[in-house]
């Protein structure tokens, strides 16, 4: 159990929500109560909080600061690689044993996990009141919600559709960020001439390819790429198959790293990219995190780095590759909820922590200024100045900039994909960058494979 000092006003909202919810408890009608589990002592006990995010170090701060106002509570974090996460979390969920406390992505992981989910809408009724949706970002509902039921709740969300560079190295070449892709291109060649990689990608993650993918769409004309995942378009409609044309030309014209289809975005390319072996990666605001002082420390030594040294990482644009003069497209869902098992047997001790970590003014001040997440919980926005950056005259407008201009965006990101059209988005991205397929053959094939809806 871990301990530190958050300040503020939700031990007052948190005693009179712990109070309901025990008198309900022992009324045998907790809020949101499900068959099997048990209730418990929702200001003691132990639970257990599985997650592919946020890393370890994060999870601990969250837990420290929660503690502080329930130190009888312990929270037990575990993380799960994300391409090992349904795996593990599928029979945990389905044995006695599984985690109190779960994390839950928008889109098909919903679908996937709805079932062992405690409906949360009594919660966020009891700690917000009956307004709770007016006080809240409307993406962490809309994407967290199946069946009219709320499966989880958002503990903030992330946009994607930006780059993020290693501003020293462009300063040390006098390169300049690319707006054009013919840009991009001279810039990875003179990166090339100087014996450094140019931009890493780890293609051969879904959700990584489509960040890219999505934003060459926007580039070509904004909105489509999400129009087709509503089933409003075709997945062959012509925006498309230039999107895979384009995407094709990033390997050909040597944007993308050698054996990018290879990689894997985390840890390869992560741990590439900060070791400083590149100077650019696609990345979205979950990368913000990186631009403070102790994140960075912890990035690159978690990249091997023997003795690491920050440096600026800054995001920029995505360049319009398309050349139609667009605005750069932003497009983003909740980053994860957090979902109460069914089956835990410390279930009021579950919704003390998950009603602190995504709707108390404590826990979602701290979510905002760990720059992991833009923070659920309307309002509530970074405090610049105490955050430690460590080359903060040109991270902070930078970042501060782009915090600020994505929560402008209406575009999301998985929430209108189910898993079929996920798995079909990689083989297109795959069988294009191969050369085993044409734009036009990805495409139609994605179009025969899911249809439309």
């Amino acid at each position: 159990m871990f301990t530190a000092r958050p300040a503020g006003r939700f031990r007052v909202v948190s005693v009179a929500a712990v109070a309901a919810v025990a008198a309900l408890a022992l009324a045998g009608c907790a809020p949101g109560a499900a068959p099997g589990g048990a209730e418990g002592d929702p200001e003691s006990g132990t639970i257990d909080w599985w997650g592919w995010t946020p890393d370890v170090t994060m999870a601990e701060a969250y837990i420290a600061a929660f503690n502080e106002e329930f130190p009888d509570i312990t929270v037990n974090y575990k993380q799960v690689p994300i391409e090992d996460w349904e795996a593990a979390l599928r029979p945990a969920l389905s044995s006695p044993s599984g985690p109190d406390v779960f994390g839950v992505q928008p889109g098909s992981r919903v679908d996937a996990f709805k079932s062992f989910a405690e409906d949360l809408t009594p919660l966020a009724e009891e700690a917000l009141g009956a307004d709770w949706q007016d006080k809240v970002s409307q993406i962490g509902i809309d994407g967290l919600t199946a069946d009219g039921k709320l499966v989880a709740m958002s503990v903030g969300a992330v946009y994607a559709g930006s780059l993020w560079v290693n501003q020293a190295l462009f300063d040390e070449y006098g390169l300049e960020h690319p707006t054009t892709l013919d840009e991009w291109v001279e810039v990875c060649e003179a990166f090339r001439s100087h014996g450094v990689g140019c931009f890493v990608q780890g293609a051969s993650q879904e959700g990584f390819d489509q960040d890219t993918l999505q934003a060459i769409a926007d580039s070509i004309e904004p909105g489509v790429w999400t129009a087709v995942s509503k089933g409003e378009k075709q997945w062959d409609d012509p925006v498309i198959v230039q999107t895979f044309e384009i995407w094709r030309r990033l390997f050909d014209d040597g944007i993308m790293q050698p054996g990018a289809i290879g990689y894997a975005q985390y840890p390869d390319a992560n741990n590439d990219f900060m070791a400083q072996k590149f100077a650019m990666v696609m990345m979205g605001t979950w990368y913000m995190q990186y631009a403070t002082t102790a994140g960075m420390q912890g990035a690159i030594e978690a990249a091997g780095v023997a003795d690491p040294k920050p440096f600026p990482l800054v995001p920029i644009e995505f360049p319009d590759v398309a050349g139609n003069g667009n605005s750069p497209g932003y497009f983003g869902d909740a980053d994860y909820g957090l979902a109460l098992n069914a089956k835990s047997d410390n279930k009021a001790a579950a919704r003390t922590f998950i009603t602190w970590l995504t709707t108390s003014e404590q826990g979602q001040q701290l979510v905002a200024d760990r720059l992991n997440n833009i923070p659920a919980l309307k309002g509530i926005t970074p405090d610049w100045d105490a955050i430690d950056q460590p080359f903060a005259e040109v991270q902070k407008p930078a970042v501060q900039k782009l915090s600020e201009q994505v929560v402008e965006s209406g575009e999301a990101r998985f929430l209108w994909l189910d898993q079929e059209e996920q798995d079909a988005i990689l083989d297109a991205a795959v069988s294009v960058a191969e050369g085993t397929a044409t734009p036009e053959e990805a495409a139609k094939k994605m179009r025969d494979t899911v249809g439309s809806r």
